[in-house]
């Protein structure tokens, strides 16, 4: 980590990490590196080893996170170097309404006799409390995927360390600019780089973060070996992405709490999930130590699965599709997966707000949730 960014706030961070050094002629950006071998002496050694393009990114969110940073090629990537480390048979936590693709490997790895896996609401403190005895890894996504649900995560991660449990944390929807759970004692943060950090929707990428130099030398040795490494095209496009990304979640935060405001009283909603809203059950946990709540929203339709649907295909400035973070908005109805998490209302549209003029979007919105009611 740079010792010129501490004590900048993370708004400049995305601007000045991961720069190379300010030489005469020197480049202000890093450079696309696009070898697969080097010359002996050094500390890459091998293309699947290393990559300055690699470095530079992982560097940036390194500044972000608090904590040494590997790319991986995905976020599901990313996910899975975590539970390689498990040995067979631990005994992992995980959020009941997480992500569809952590569910899915969970589900496998437990088929398997890999591992054991209890599935909590992360926002019962007290159920998740009673749950760590005998744990092995606690996972928490905060907010969730899709239902956004927030974990009381400065009670929770010290807990968990006082018992000699693991924990990690997918930072995806709060982005290091809301929390920053390794400076809460977590060992891991993952984040899917795909979403806020490049935000443009156009790579996939994840990311891994600790402070633990032992933790990340295994991951290391993970991805150096399991071949799991992201192309330099690709993580260059990130950092580029990554120099707007406070500008980008400022106003796609600002666009989602102005939605969930308006669609509280929206005939076709029956209810909106957004921790920004006071009256949303996870406001009072979330406001202790979050420094904004996303710009991911939920809602649940009025008349089922199938007006949901109507809703989601009658949008024109919203798009119908899967994934988040980018600058445009989308929206789509989640149980159209057939793994999605059998606790998810079949009606819940998830929204991930974008950066367009907050009018354009209320008024696609509102129409389209209309067309759904007839």
């Amino acid at each position: 980590m740079s010792e010129s960014l501490d004590g900048l706030h993370p708004d400049t961070q995305v601007v000045a990490a991961g720069r190379p050094p300010r030489t005469a002629d020197g480049n202000l950006n890093p450079s696309i590196s696009l070898s697969s071998t080097n010359h002996p002496g050094g500390p890459i050694g091998y293309g699947r080893f290393g990559n300055e393009t690699w470095s530079a990114l992982e560097s940036a969110i390194e500044a972000l996170e608090h904590g040494k940073t590997l790319l991986f090629p995905s976020g599901m990537a990313a996910i899975n170097a975590i539970f390689d480390l498990l040995p067979i048979g631990s005994v992992v936590t995980a959020s009941r309404n997480g992500y569809t693709g952590v569910m899915n490997v969970l589900a496998s790895r437990e088929r398997n006799g890999q591992l054991e896996v209890r599935y909590v609401d992360v926002s019962n403190t007290a159920e998740v409390l009673a749950a760590l005895p005998g744990t092995s890894l606690l996972w928490i996504e905060s907010p969730t995927n899709p239902a956004l649900e927030v974990a009381d995560l400065p009670t929770i991660i010290p807990a968990a360390k006082n018992l000699g449990i693991g924990v990690a944390i997918d930072n995806t929807f709060a982005t290091p600019l809301l929390q920053q759970p390794l400076d809460m004692g977590a060992d891991f943060v993952m984040q899917s780089v795909t979403k806020y950090l490049s935000g443009h929707s156009d790579i996939l990428m994840g990311s891994v973060s600790t402070k633990d130099a032992g933790l990340f030398n295994r991951l290391s040795d993970i991805r150096k070996f399991g071949g799991a490494i992201p192309g330099p095209f690709e993580a260059w496009l990130a950092l580029r992405g990554l120099r707007t990304l406070a500008l980008r979640f400022e106003r796609a935060q600002a666009n989602a709490m102005e939605l969930a405001i308006r669609l509280q009283s929206h005939p076709a909603v029956e209810r909106v999930r957004y921790p920004g809203l006071p009256t949303d059950p996870h406001h009072a946990t979330a406001i202790k130590f979050m420094a904004g709540f996303g710009a991911v929203l939920a809602i649940d339709v009025k008349g089922g699965a199938a007006a949901a649907d109507k809703a989601c295909e009658s949008s024109k400035l919203v798009t119908y599709a899967t994934s988040l973070g980018g600058v445009e908005s989308l929206w789509e109805r989640r149980h159209r997966w057939g793994s999605e998490s059998p606790t998810i209302p079949v009606n819940l549209v998830r929204i991930a707000v974008g950066i367009e003029n907050i009018e354009d979007l209320w008024r696609d919105i509102d129409q389209a949730l209309r067309v759904s009611q007839e």
